[in-house]
């Protein structure tokens, strides 16, 4: 079976709708399911079942009713029952924000010492530590084709393109060995944040705010299409790629995770219920704009993409009025 997509679309002002998109085509769902639903959440909060009739339409390799891509208009795959982050799990990004700011213990220290620092740092919590997983909140959410827009009273907005996964099945204590069984499918992310407002310099003691750094509308953008977890042999074997305007800003493979999707979805169900429809987002590799010295500004568009996964994110950014 030929490689293929899940998608929310719309032409020409239509309702939008669920698809299957392939080479460049799409295929509304509704054309090989006499009951699809009307809305991509509903398949995937319902996976189990939904999964196995599209595998069998899809094998069948339908002709009919295909349109190119470009026809239509883009959107928010489907709004997730809850969204998950995990923070500081990739450990040259890690290192790379503790050499420019100079955060968690590091801010008397010289760039080079905050290196030695920092290095030292993330191979213990790799040997020893556990993964941090942060809530993230509806109103942030947004498509992949959506503009960005820049809040005002924000200063240092920057991007962390990443791989999110999309939960498939309830998912409570599961054991490392079985983790990956939950999982429906992978898309993109990119968990936009705000630098000047991860220290709360006020309440120090409280950590990072989490809140406020993380969840402006549009902050964490996802899409365009989820791609089955079936035509993904490993999520460690991936390769997230960035562009600002055409140049490359970050460029690294997810083998650089600290604690992979696995560890993650164990972890993460070891504390909460996970069910079908839920999305994790992984963390973000090197190359963030704190890193370049570079920020989103107006006018800017990010273009990103995970190589083995469909579709790309074309994001506009543009400033508050």
């Amino acid at each position: 079976m030929d490689i293929y997509a899940l998608g929310t679309l719309s032409s020409d002002g239509a309702t939008p709708f669920p698809a299957v998109v392939r080479d460049g085509q799409v295929l509304p769902l509704a054309l090989i399911l006499p009951d699809a639903p009307a809305d991509l959440g509903t398949v995937f909060a319902d996976w189990q079942r939904y999964c196995p009739q599209i595998d069998a339409a899809m094998s069948s390799s339908p002709t009919i009713g295909w349109r190119p891509e470009l026809e239509f208009t883009v959107h928010l795959p489907f709004m997730p029952g809850q969204l998950f982050g995990a923070g500081a799990n990739y450990r040259r990004h890690v290192i790379d924000l503790i050499v420019a700011k100079g955060s968690g213990g590091a801010e008397q220290l010289s760039p080079e010492e905050r290196l030695v620092w920092g290095t030292e740092f993330m191979d213990r919590r790799a040997a020893t530590g556990l993964p941090f997983i942060w809530v993230g909140l509806h109103g942030a959410i947004a498509g992949s084709h959506d503009t960005l827009i820049l809040p005002k009273d924000v200063s240092q907005p920057d991007w962390e393109l990443e791989l999110a996964v999309v939960i498939g099945k309830a998912a409570r204590r599961v054991a490392l060995a079985d983790a990956l069984d939950h999982v429906a499918g992978y898309t993109i992310a990119n968990d936009v944040t705000a630098r000047e407002l991860v220290d709360r310099p006020d309440i120090p003691q409280m950590g990072m705010d989490w809140m406020r750094c993380k969840s402006a509308p549009g902050f964490n953008i996802l899409g365009p299409y989820i791609t089955p977890a079936r035509f993904v042999a490993d999520p460690q074997k991936l390769h997230i790629k960035l562009s600002l305007n055409g140049q490359v800003m970050q460029d690294e493979g997810t083998d650089d995770m600290i604690f992979g999707v696995a560890r993650l979805i164990e972890f993460a169900s070891a504390h909460t219920q996970l069910n079908p429809g839920d999305i994790i987002m992984t963390g973000s590799p090197s190359g963030n704009g704190i890193h370049h010295g570079r920020l989103l500004q107006d006018g800017d568009v990010m273009t990103g993409e995970i190589l083995g996964l469909a579709g790309q994110q074309i994001t506009p950014c543009k400033a508050e009025r």
